[in-house]
């Protein structure tokens, strides 16, 4: 029935029947697409350049090694596969543009990335608007897929990574149950959606534990020196500082504060995972932190593992990390979907999304809830000597 469902829409659209419609059907006017092509196109929204090019990077290699191997494996609805890369060179304004250009010109069938929450929101409104489903790797954020102005489902976006309502509260336990904190200092980004998002979902699990907020300090991106702000950190001398950035300023934060003789712990997210981190910081300044991430290479999974070795088989050796791992999820998120769906049509692929349940991926197994974000465990991971090593898994 696919074959002669396929045939009668190629003559519905070589006879121009179909002339006039929006933008939701250009985008698939047929079964892959893109008209009379051989292939199903997904675009990759990432950060390629900029201040998170090594997240887009890494990203970039997960979703690369998912489309080989379902196209090794024969392709999906008869199809291969074709990723089209977009850099949104790490801000909200390119991703929208890129998203724009994917659609428009490239006539994705969906989009993968971005792999912040700032960049991925800059993307939102195209989806929305064209009807496109948008798969972010690691956005986050709360309001990426739901309009925090409304309250209203974007019902075209979803995303591979657990919220930061979770990674907050994974982290504020951690600091009460196994650090023994009772005090912290909060330092933010002012600057990204992101780390204002988990400084708030921290404090409120922190306070509510019995802990207590002596400062709330900020910084900006690009920021290079911070010791006016470290200073007066050391002076509140709290249990933990709780640093929720990207690796980028992270890197430089935790180095400028182990010069000034500031010890105690640092704790971030996600943002952290970047194997610049250690390079920036330098590796003995990176003691005694930890950092909430989506899976851990560790893993003795029987799924962590065969993702691990195909990525180092494919990248020189190189270990995966989170991003990466993400990456790869979000394309095989989109795989999954198109073929429980038997279709690229819009509509069709946003309820397989939708529809998810106990897809095991590399991150682990993924059911999609009612705001289209995954429940799945997360992993606290403590840097000795600068290396990544698995201190704990949470369950939500």
């Amino acid at each position: 029935m696919k074959k002669i469902g396929a045939i009668l829409l190629t003559a519905l659209l070589a006879g121009g029947l179909l002339a006039g419609c929006g933008n939701k059907t250009d985008n698939t006017s047929t079964e892959g697409g893109n008209a009379g092509g051989g292939t199903i196109k997904i675009g990759a929204d990432l950060e390629l350049t900029g201040g998170q090019a090594s997240f887009g990077d890494s990203a970039l290699k997960g979703a690369k090694l998912a489309v080989k191997e379902i196209n090794d494996a024969g392709g999906i609805l008869g199809k291969k596969l074709e990723l089209i890369e977009a850099d949104n060179a790490s801000k909200s304004e390119e991703a929208t543009r890129a998203a724009q250009k994917l659609i428009t010109t490239n006539k994705v069938v969906a989009i993968i990335g971005a792999t912040t929450s700032t960049n991925t929101l800059g993307i939102v409104p195209v989806a929305q608007e064209k009807g496109i489903p948008l798969v972010s790797s690691s956005a986050t954020n709360p309001k990426v897929t739901v309009d925090e102005r409304t309250g209203d489902l974007n019902e075209w976006v979803f995303r591979a990574s657990f919220i930061d309502p979770f990674q907050g509260e994974v982290m504020a336990n951690f600091a009460k149950d196994t650090l023994k904190a009772k005090t912290a200092v909060i330092y933010t980004d002012a600057s990204s959606d992101y780390s204002k998002g988990l400084q708030t979902f921290f404090k409120a699990t922190f306070t509510k534990n019995g802990g207590s907020i002596l400062s709330e300090e900020s910084y900006q991106q690009k920021d290079s020196d911070f010791k006016a702000v470290l200073t007066r950190i050391k002076e509140a001398n709290p249990d933990v500082i709780y640093l929720p950035g990207y690796y980028e300023e992270v890197g430089k934060i935790v180095k400028q504060a182990r010069e000034m003789g500031i010890t105690v712990p640092f704790m971030g997210g996600d943002g952290w995972d970047s194997p610049q981190l250690a390079e920036i910081a330098g590796a003995d300044a990176l003691n005694n932190t930890f950092m909430s991430n989506h899976y851990s290479p560790e893993d003795s999974s029987p799924e962590v593992k065969s993702f691990v070795d195909a990525f180092k088989a494919a990248n020189g050796d190189l270990v995966p990390d989170g991003m990466a791992a993400l990456g790869y999820d979000a394309v095989k998120l989109v795989a999954d979907a198109i073929t429980r769906a038997d279709s690229t049509e819009p509509e069709k692929l946003k309820d397989a999304l939708a529809g998810t349940k106990d897809l095991q991926l590399a991150t682990g197994k993924i059911t999609m809830n009612e705001t289209h974000d995954p429940v799945k465990a997360a992993v606290v991971l403590k840097f000795v000597d600068g290396v990544q090593t698995f201190e704990a898994k949470v369950n939500p």
